[in-house]
């Protein structure tokens, strides 16, 4: 449930981006042209935390991963079981949007 949500149109983007605050009371911003999401303990974390999530979906920042070698590489160097990736990815007919 939030307690409270506003959505801002951002005159420097022409971005829309919607911020509700949650009953714990952080804050998740989310970008409605992508549907990029993310967090913050205050509404200017959540924005700061969006603005990164939006570049790096967009391509803007980050590096690229272009091969399955790389992807796995990626995944460990997180901590990630690769083959329950696999899993999933099977399960799943292919990864979510967002990878």
């Amino acid at each position: 449930m939030s307690t409270e949500t506003s959505t801002n149109d951002d005159p420097q983007s022409g971005r829309t981006i919607t911020l509700t605050q949650a009953d714990d009371s952080w804050w998740v911003a989310r970008d409605e042209e992508t549907g990029v999401a993310s967090q913050g303990e205050t509404k200017q974390d959540a924005l700061d935390n969006l603005d990164e999530a939006v570049a790096l979906h967009k391509g803007e920042i980050g590096e690229s991963i272009d091969t399955r070698e790389e992807e796995e590489q990626v995944l460990e160097d997180l901590g990630i079981d690769t083959d329950e990736v696999s899993r999933a990815r099977d399960e799943h007919e292919g990864l979510p949007d967002f990878m």
